[in-house]
Parts: structure tokens; C-alpha cells; sequence
């Protein structure tokens, strides 16, 4: 194992330094035979220590969870038969092991010489919304250093090691998955905290992973951001470093920032958001040279800056929603307007998201109180709609399980509901679908919600900009900001368990754990 360990440091270190665009040179560490390889996102540089945790959620008393693969699981999802499996030996059986006993990276390494992609070993371990998720861990004390530093956002990356959050101080952090969650020993659970920090200029207006990252292989593990009056950034999810900027500039010759960002399911392209205008770059080719698609041709079209992107799983189309509360369906080989779905949305569209199948289009925008979904078979057709409480023009995010089955959304008042899409009239008759689930996640704004590509791990991120009323001046510290405690301030990122729990964990699902809010 050691020696698969030791030749990933290696590929880390041969690392190029340059790139077309201004990447920024690195500094690797020195790699040694002795040297355990870094987790999927470590530090490169020291950090300044943060103060004591203010708090210290644990995990619930009873959970039990037999982590094992049976072999019906392993064909499976890893789509490979018992020939194949076997040359996984003891690992797979069952009886005799649990995969929780080894770290991931030497199961990857295990994998990766078996010709397998053993990433999902926790692939026996369902979704169940039966019970309330039970809280594991989070993070607190990395949003007080400020005031009002909530959170605007948190995407889990492709390959499940670790999940990135957006916060009003412009920073974009990056925790990796608590190694605690690998074993049994849930019980030693801290607060977490980041190991890598990426400060952007301004207020950031999108981010997004790069679709094929994977933490075995460094060259693929990059972000995109865009902030405003800023290039596109592409950030070294390995050691935080500037790798590359993307700048697109308007018909004044001025930097311009984009609006939104998505990269194409292969990777090789960058689709950035502007008003009435896609600009494409290659992601291969960074700098100011781009093709650029406008989404008013002749004054028809769709108008408005584009505020979100998505990609069909299945099929060469993209999405785009502006804020002018229109949802275009556009050609990834050239551009060309598809179809334009009709204005059923109160707000302009702040997130949508492609069903796996790809028949199905989910969309969501500002001061709205429903999810739409739309049919794409049937182009402009309502099939259902989905109740939740947004009030403000922040951007509220959701999203689906891998199936497609489950969709999970926060709202304003803190609470995260939970929808099973199979109990959708098949008739398409625009009903209001009501959640399976509903619980409070935060005391305040739950903004963002990123369900775990494999694992049965559902994070969450609250937080929103409090503004004194005039008769609340009495609560408020002397420069005007309300106090946490007159109006509940709660900017946190959690992480929640929504597997399978042990009988003990369900006698007493009426007990709130440290720091839940409850029901």
C-alpha cells in the first residue's frame, strides 16, 4: 500500500508551474519514502489558528451502520462482475472485513490495480428519510471572526473528498470529509475546520468544481470562481494557489465579470454567464480569447443576465435562467436557441438543475415559493411544483440525490425539506408535490444544500444579511448591527447523516442532539 501511497506524492510533485494565462508557480513539498500521501485538499501554507470551537456537536448516541459491500451491491454500482470483484480478495468479503477498516487512498490503490473504481464502498448505504438526519459535525467558529459573515453556499466535489462553501467575506474554504466518518469511530467528531482558503477580491458571484476532479489525480483538482470586477479565477484545490485566469472582456474593451459559471461535463469548456450574452472558453487555453454566443439574436431571445447554468446528463444542451425570469434551452455545438420555456417564475432564476435522466429540468428563482419542474419532452410543460419559503433575492440553493429521487431545498426561515419525485402525479397536471421530510436544519436562512455523490451525507450552509428595523434599536451594539441573539444568527456549514440508523438512534429521535435546532 505504502508504495501506491508514496507514487501519488510523486505525481504531485512533477507538477507544471505554467500555464497560458498567468498560473501561478507552486511550491511542492518534499517527498519522502516514509511520507503518507496528503488528504484530497491539504494546506499548503500555515494558517493562523483559530479560536476555540464556540461549539462541539457530537454525533447521536446508537447509531449503528455495518459498512460492507455484498456482491449484488459491488456488480452493481461499480458495474463489474464476480471475476472482476475477486481480484479485489479479502477487501470485498464481507465476513471477514469492513471497508471501514482501511483509508480510502488504499482502496483507491487497491482499485486502481484491479481496474475498478471502488470510490462509492459506501454505495450498500442508501438515502433514508424516514427518520430526521441526524447532525454530525460542522463548522461554526471559522464564520464569527466577522460580523455577518454568513454563508451563500457549499458544493461537495465530484469525487466526494471534500466540500467547498462560499461566505459574505469573499472567501471560498475547502474542508476535506472528516476521516473519522471512514471507521467507526464517530464519536471522536469535531468541529471542522478548513484547510485551504481562497480570498477573492469582491463579492463572489459564482463558483463551481471542475467536473473531473478526482484527489488521485492533482492536475484535475481546480475551482472556478468569478467575482465582481474580476477575471474568472482558477484555483489549485490542492494548495489554494492561483492556477490560471480566464478574462472576458465587453465591447469596450473592459474586464467584465461573468454572472455565472458551469463547465461542460467533459471538462473542456467554461460557459460564464453575462448580460444576454454565454462567453465559452477552453479550458485548456486560458487568457481573453473565447467564443462568445449571445442569447438575444434580432431582438428575440432571451433577454437578461444569465444567472445559472446546467447541463443535460444525456443530451449536447445546456441551460441557461436570467434574471428577467425567462429559462432558455441552448445547442452545445453551436449556440442555437432550442426552446424557451414561458415565464412562470415571480423572480429572476437563481439555480436550476437537470434531472439524471435528463427529461426532467428543476428550476428556481428569487422571492418565489415553489420549485418548478418542467417536463423536457414536452417543452413549456409544468409537470409538478415543489412549496418552499424564499423572501429574499438571495439565491437559494437545491439538489437531487444521484438517482434523481430525492430533492432537498432549504428556505428562509431555516427549515430543509425533502421531496420524493416518484410520488409525482404521472399525469403532469402541475400539482403541488408536498415534502416527504421537513425539519429545521438552522435557526436561520438554509441557503445552500449539496447532497454526497455516493455517500449518504447531506450538507447544509445558513446564514443572511440581518438589517436593523427602526424600532429594534434597542437590540442593536452601537454601530447599528443587530446582536445574534435579538435575531437568531446562525452562520454555520453542517453535515448530516441520512443512511440507515441503529434502533437505539430511533428511541430517541425525539431528543434534539447538541447544537440541532430540532423540530
Amino acid at each position: 500500500f505504502l508504495v501506491q501511497e508514496t507514487e501519488g506524492v510523486a505525481v504531485m510533485s512533477d507538477l507544471g508551474s505554467s500555464s497560458e494565462g498567468g498560473a501561478l508557480a507552486r511550491q511542492e513539498p518534499e517527498a519522502t519514502e516514509e511520507a503518507e500521501p496528503p488528504p484530497p485538499c491539504t494546506e499548503h501554507h500555515e494558517v493562523e489558528d483559530a479560536p476555540p470551537a464556540v461549539k462541539q456537536p457530537c454525533v447521536g448516541e446508537g447509531i449503528q451502520v455495518a459498512l460492507a459491500l455484498s456482491e449484488s451491491c459491488t456488480e452493481t454500482m461499480l458495474g463489474v462482475g464476480e471475476d472482476q470483484a475477486s481480484e479485489l480478495g479479502e477487501i470485498n468479503n464481507c465476513n471477514n472485513h469492513k471497508l471501514s477498516q482501511f483509508s480510502p487512498w488504499v482502496l483507491n490503490c487497491l482499485a486502481c490495480d484491479a481496474g475498478l473504481i471502488l470510490f462509492p464502498y459506501f454505495c450498500s448505504l442508501g438515502l433514508d428519510f424516514g427518520l430526521k438526519p441526524q447532525l454530525l459535525t460542522g463548522s461554526w467558529a471559522e464564520y464569527t471572526h466577522s460580523p455577518e459573515n454568513y454563508l451563500k453556499g457549499c458544493k461537495w466535489a465530484p469525487d466526494g473528498s471534500c466540500i467547498l462553501s462560499n461566505s459574505a467575506d469573499n472567501v471560498l474554504r475547502v474542508y476535506n470529509l472528516p476521516p473519522e466518518l471512514y471507521s467507526s469511530n464517530w464519536e471522536e467528531l469535531s468541529e471542522m475546520s478548513p484547510v485551504l482558503r481562497m480570498t477573492e477580491g469582491d463579492t463572489i458571484y459564482d463558483y463551481c468544481w471542475f467536473p473531473k476532479m478526482n484527489s488521485l489525480d492533482p492536475d484535475a483538482c481546480f475551482i472556478a470562481s468569478s467575482s465582481r470586477d474580476n477575471p474568472v479565477h482558477i484555483w489549485d484545490a490542492f494548495y489554494g494557489d492561483l492556477r490560471a485566469t480566464f478574462r472576458p472582456y465587453n465591447h469596450l474593451d473592459e474586464l467584465t465579470a461573468a454572472h455565472s459559471l458551469c463547465f461542460s461535463p467533459d471538462g473542456s469548456r467554461l460557459y460564464c454567464g453575462f448580460d444576454k450574452a454565454v462567453r465559452v472558453f477552453r479550458t485548456d487555453r486560458p487568457g481573453r480569447d473565447c467564443e462568445e454566443r449571445p442569447t438575444v439574436v434580432k431582438k428575440q431571445g432571451q433577454s437578461g443576465i444569465i444567472s445559472c447554468m446546467a447541463f443535460s446528463p444525456l443530451q449536447a444542451v445546456y441551460a441557461c435562467g436570467s434574471y428577467s425570469r425567462t429559462v432558455g434551452l441552448y445547442s452545445c455545438d453551436d449556440g442555437s436557441l432550442l426552446a424557451l420555456l414561458p415565464q412562470r417564475h415571480r423572480g429572476g432564476l437563481t439555480h436550476l438543475l437537470f434531472s439524471p435522466d435528463g427529461h426532467h429540468l428543476y428550476t428556481g428563482s428569487r422571492k418565489d415559493p415553489e420549485i418548478l419542474c418542467w417536463d423536457l419532452r414536452d417543452p413549456g410543460q409544468v409537470l409538478f411544483s415543489l412549496p418552499r419559503t424564499v423572501r429574499t433575492n438571495q439565491r437559494i440553493y437545491f439538489d437531487l440525490d444521484p438517482s434523481g429521487r430525492y430533492l432537498l431545498s432549504g428556505d428562509t426561515d431555516g427549515a430543509m425539506s425533502v421531496w420524493d419525485t416518484l410520488t409525482a402525479p404521472p399525469d403532469g397536471n402541475e400539482e403541488v408535490l408536498q415534502p416527504l421530510l421537513q425539519f429545521q436544519a438552522h435557526r436561520d436562512c438554509t441557503n445552500g444544500t449539496s447532497v454526497h455523490p455516493f455517500m449518504p451525507l447531506v450538507a447544509s450552509c445558513s446564514g443572511q444579511r440581518h438589517f436593523p428595523s427602526p424600532g429594534d434599536a434597542s437590540s442593536s451594539d452601537e454601530d447599528g448591527v443587530m446582536s445574534s441573539d435579538s435575531i437568531g444568527v446562525d452562520n454555520a456549514l453542517t453535515l448530516w447523516w441520512a443512511g440507515p440508523q441503529g434502533s437505539t438512534s430511533k428511541e430517541g429521535q425525539g431528543q434534539p442532539m447538541p447544537h440541532d435546532t430540532g423540530v
